[in-house]
């Protein structure tokens, strides 16, 4: 079984080693023709500690690391320009 790959923005980094990413799911709905949007959170293992609010970064699937934790950050994509206006 392959490992699911996702790309998110980074929601929360409040806690140690965890943040918490927004993934987005777009889909047809099956009887208006209409696009719909399903927004999901997961909570992601960050071992350095190096994402910030609002970046764009890709996870994977992994073990279950704690009770809601099943996922790992794979890289960052792109960093988000807030930090940056602080």
């Amino acid at each position: 079984m392959p490992v699911k790959e996702r790309i998110g923005i980074v929601v929360s980094t409040k806690m140690q080693k965890t943040i918490v990413v927004k993934i987005e799911n777009r889909y047809s709905h099956p009887i208006y023709s209409k696009t719909m949007v399903k927004t999901k959170k997961y909570l992601v293992h960050d071992e350095m500690g190096e994402c910030n609010i609002g970046d764009q970064v890709l996870v994977k699937e992994s073990r279950p690391l704690s009770k809601r934790k099943r996922w790992t950050l794979t890289k960052i994509i792109s960093k988000s320009s807030l930090i940056s206006q602080i």
